[in-house]
């Protein structure tokens, strides 16, 4: 599948999709994802969320202690750390936090500076219904 904002090719993450299950593809380049199936869609694309609000911290037993890592896409950290049974947790990962890791602020800027001004609208990426 080809990414919508970037145009680039997206990779799907492994499941094992049934009929009412969705289908999740992510861009590594640009991170937008997109949900294909599910009950209520056919095809989902979240919107554009700036920095603050688009990473959750990654949580994991490997992590090191005291710095707080944004979770990216295909259980990595943004920086690239890699560990067994990483997920993201229930709280933002933000980049103005002392602890914040600032290789992860990096890769959160650039990955945010991909994405073009016409694709931050709210309206941008058209998502589609299923018919009721």
């Amino acid at each position: 599948m080809e990414c919508d904002v970037c145009g680039r090719l997206m990779w799907r993450w492994p499941d094992t999709t049934t009929a009412w299950e969705e289908g999740i593809w992510s861009c590594s380049w640009c991170h937008a994802v997109t949900h294909v199936g599910g009950e209520w869609f056919e095809i989902s694309r979240p919107p554009y969320l700036p920095m603050e609000m688009r990473w959750e911290r990654a949580v994991a037993d490997g992590l090191p202690a005291g710095v707080s890592h944004a979770f990216g896409i295909f259980g990595k950290t943004l920086c690239g750390i890699q560990e067994t049974h990483m997920s993201p947790s229930d709280h933002w990962w933000l980049p103005e936090r002392e602890d914040a890791c600032g290789a992860c602020g990096e890769a959160a800027g650039a990955i945010d500076d991909r994405w073009p001004q016409a694709m931050r609208g709210e309206d941008a990426r058209v998502s589609v219904a299923r018919g009721l």
